[in-house]
């Protein structure tokens, strides 16, 4: 059951939440759109963070756990200027996932996040994503390096990681740190002939 405060209220406030909305970067890619998110996302957001996943994700959660780590993290928009993407699949429009560029409490440095639901996994859909928000941070933010805190045990997330060139440096908070900068960027595009 949805409960009230995840259902917007039409007029003028989802009015002025859809013109924010549409202030934020949106990010195509062969298959995919990265697009800000929408509090109808939340579903998906909560099926990851109360799924499988929530052991590596600091849970587990409850829906309304769920909620506040949703609300959480879309508020660094406004306040650090980057935050999570929706990713959608273009030709379904259907929500995939959640890729971010975050920065939350215990973070020691800016976070390249990646969330996928259970039915998107095993088709490259993270690799894309990430690939493409690395390089908005990159390119459109100025930064020189992002990190992936990768729970030890999650080894999707690492071989995601690995595969798109990320190196492991060290551990941070009983994560391990993975290292995306431009430079690894380019030597694993070049290594796949991109």
């Amino acid at each position: 059951m949805i409960a009230p405060h995840e259902i917007a209220i039409p007029g003028p406030a989802a009015s002025f939440a859809a013109t924010l909305s549409g202030m934020l970067p949106e990010i195509e890619t062969a298959r995919l759109r990265l697009r800000a998110p929408r509090l109808e996302d939340f579903d998906a957001w909560a099926e990851i963070f109360t799924g499988p996943a929530a052991p590596h994700l600091g849970g587990p959660f409850d829906r309304n756990e769920a909620f506040i780590e949703f609300l959480a993290s879309c508020g660094t928009w406004l306040l650090r200027g980057h935050g999570p993407w929706t990713v959608e699949h273009k030709r379904s429009a259907g929500i995939l996932g959640f890729v971010l560029l975050g920065f939350e409490p215990g973070d020691a440095e800016p976070e390249l996040g990646y969330l996928f639901r259970p039915s998107a996994e095993g088709r490259g859909y993270a690799t894309e994503a990430v690939t493409a928000a690395r390089a908005h941070a990159f390119t459109a933010l100025g930064l020189s390096r992002v990190v992936s805190y990768i729970a030890p045990e999650n080894a999707a997330s690492v071989r995601l990681a690995r595969r798109v060139g990320a190196v492991q440096d060290g551990m941070h908070d009983g994560s391990e740190v993975w290292v995306h900068t431009p430079a690894l960027a380019r030597q694993t595009a070049n290594q796949r002939g991109n």
